[in-house]
């Protein structure tokens, strides 16, 4: 392998995960519970604005779909390394908040 070409690795994968989720990212966007809460909140408003559908929607169904939308991304588009980092990233955050939210939905939502 050429000198600075770095080899992608489930281990590149997950550890460049890793620091982006308990690192950068929280320190941008704060918790992913309060970040994913808050986006369940404004998908909820736009669903039942635009189309009239009461969704239930959790912190962790955010977790999910973000990571959906990652897999989408890499299925219909080039290989890009960033993409697979987030969606282990997503799947981490919802992971987690799946152990804690417990299907809590946000306000208004009815319930599950």
């Amino acid at each position: 392998m050429d000198e600075g070409i770095r080899q992608i690795t489930r281990r590149v994968i997950l550890e460049s995960a890793v620091r982006n989720v308990c690192g950068d990212r929280q320190q941008d966007y704060g918790s992913p519970e309060n970040s994913f809460r808050a986006i369940a909140r404004f998908w909820k408003a736009y669903l039942l604005e635009k189309y009239g559908m009461d969704v239930p929607l959790c912190p962790t169904d955010i977790g999910l779909m973000m990571a959906l939308f990652k897999i989408s991304r890499i299925v219909k588009g080039r290989f890009k390394e960033d993409s697979f980092i987030d969606g282990c990233g997503y799947l981490a955050c919802a992971g987690e908040l799946a152990e804690t939210d417990r299907g809590e939905t946000v306000p208004g939502s009815g319930g599950r």
